[in-house]
């Protein structure tokens, strides 16, 4: 470096005296300083050579698979804020942002819960209509899913996110007016439009899949897990409390209406708002770049990783196919179940233990509560167990909650404690630890693959299993009981365990 030029001895003979001096002294002394934070910058950067050369290079391979895609290629348009750390999340306030649209995406299912048989028992609606009613939002869902994947990918997070939050908020308002209309069909309607706005769960584990490494994919994916199943568990305690508090207010001023059923909406309304704010002000969105791939960079693990995916099985689809055929399945079991309890749980409760629709609204809420607390425990299980060992634990005592709703007496004379316990083992143990991990294992098989457009597919999935399960369990709670509907699901739960665990080994080896 040259040297930097400062008044010499000359110049303060010449007549500036001391100033001169102390000039030339705190600029000597500026000098220095520079080279020694010079000597110290050069001094780290080789003991940082030396411990990344010290790192296996198979760590590393896992690190950049996220890279050597086209459709993983994504980058902040600051360039020193685009760096991917080993373990950690870089863009922080992008992934708050990306934790509030997931939350008001399942917020607007969880706040309306407590009021929904109630609104439809005014409407003169039954068991089946709310079904539907409660169908009608992954229905909306199922429609843009797989379209919001690929808009993620050709406009940009920012840009989809947008459009999804703006249509939700459309959503609440037209659920405001539920009332005043007075049809069903408008309940269905609206809660279509919900489900519209809230489709995004394929591009928000998309961006969360981009911004991560693999090897603890699953840990920040049982995060973003945990803010959306706070959406529609926890959230009830908010539902819970309109009801309670507002069970005799009904004040309406022209087509505005406030009462414990109009209260939601607007609530909604307010939250989603300030959502679309802070994404304006914060949110920076990451641009595709497409690379040249070099296929001999790809480690000897991985290729043989590739050559079991690749091979055809006796149905003539490839093994890869095939695994994430199945762990869609999965999905369609876990959450179709989970949609038979979000349909029928108030009636349940309201019909055979005599319960009010706000003390059900807690119970639910309390149990989600403690759900949440299992998917943030997510990263200390996943030391000791294997996603495919939390993925059959987590159905089969998903089974266990729905058996204890099985041998339930005709009337309201039933002990509450099990419906306490069912919505226990089912909301705070099964569902979220079984599914979160699923996610994970479907993340990580997709691997360099796209992750939007796959992850869009993965969650219209879930949708179609919510669109379809609430309207199989309406009918057959309606004509053949609550009993049949729970054998039902242990059924389709009790195969999908077997399933898995005669595949294990495949599904382990390419996930790694």
């Amino acid at each position: 470096m040259a040297s930097l030029p400062y008044p010499t001895t000359e110049y303060a003979a010449a007549g500036h005296g001391g100033d001169g001096l102390v000039e030339m002294n705190a600029l000597d002394s500026l000098e220095k300083n520079h080279d020694r934070a010079q000597q110290d910058k050069h001094g780290r950067q080789e003991h940082y050579n030396k411990m990344a050369s010290e790192i296996p290079q198979d760590r590393f391979d896992d690190e950049i698979s996220v890279y050597e895609d086209d459709d993983n290629q994504s980058m902040a348009r600051s360039i020193a804020s685009s760096v991917l750390t080993a373990d950690g999340i870089h863009d922080l306030p992008g992934f708050y942002v990306v934790c509030f649209v997931i939350l008001i995406g399942d917020m607007s299912r969880g706040v309306f819960f407590p009021s929904m048989w109630p609104l439809v028992s005014e409407l003169g609606g039954t068991q089946v209509t709310l079904g539907y009613s409660v169908a009608a939002f992954s229905f909306g869902r199922i429609l843009v899913s797989p379209l919001f994947g690929s808009w993620s990918v050709t406009y940009g997070y920012s840009k989809t996110l947008l459009v999804s939050c703006s249509i939700l908020f459309v959503g609440t308002l037209l659920y405001a007016q539920v009332q005043n209309v007075g049809k069903p069909q408008f309940l269905i309607f609206s809660q279509t439009i919900l489900g519209v706005g809230s489709g995004t769960l394929g591009v928000t584990r998309a961006y969360i899949a981009d911004i991560t490494a693999q090897r603890n994919r699953t840990t920040y994916m049982a995060w973003i897990t945990a803010v959306q199943y706070a959406g529609f568990t926890v959230t009830p305690f908010i539902g819970a409390i309109f009801n309670k508090t507002m069970a005799n207010f009904d004040v309406q001023w022209g087509i505005l209406r406030l009462n414990m059923y109009t209260a939601p909406a607007y609530f909604m309304s307010c939250v989603i708002a300030a959502t679309i704010v802070l994404m304006r002000v914060y949110f920076r969105d990451r641009e595709r770049i497409q690379t040249t791939k070099d296929p001999k960079k790809k480690s000897a693990r991985r290729a043989a990783i590739d050559d079991h995916a690749n091979q055809l099985t006796f149905i003539g689809v490839t093994v890869y196919d095939c695994c994430i055929l199945g762990c869609m399945l999965l999905n369609v079991a876990t959450k179709g179940s989970i949609g038979s309890y979000e349909t029928l749980g108030i009636n349940i409760a309201e019909l055979q233990f005599a319960m009010s629709s706000a003390r059900a609204g807690t119970i639910v809420a309390s149990c989600g509560t403690v759900g949440v607390a299992a998917l943030l425990s997510m990263g200390y299980l996943a030391m000791f167990f294997s996603d495919i060992q939390l993925i059959c634990g987590g159905m089969m005592i998903m089974c266990c909650g729905i058996l204890s709703l099985a041998f339930l007496e005709d009337g309201s004379s039933n002990p509450t404690w099990k419906f306490i316990l069912s919505i226990f083992l089912v909301y705070s143990v099964g569902y979220p630890i079984g599914h979160t991990a699923l996610i994970g294992l479907f993340s990580k098989i997709v691997g360099r693959r796209p992750q939007g457009t796959l992850l869009g597919w993965f969650a219209s999935a879930g949708s179609f299993a919510r669109l379809t399960f609430p309207i199989m369990s309406g009918y057959i709670a309606n004509y053949a009981g609550l009993s049949a509907l729970c054998y039902v699901l242990i059924c389709i739960l009790g195969v999908s365990t077997v399933v898995t665990l005669l595949n294990h080994k495949t599904l382990t080896f390419l996930s790694q």
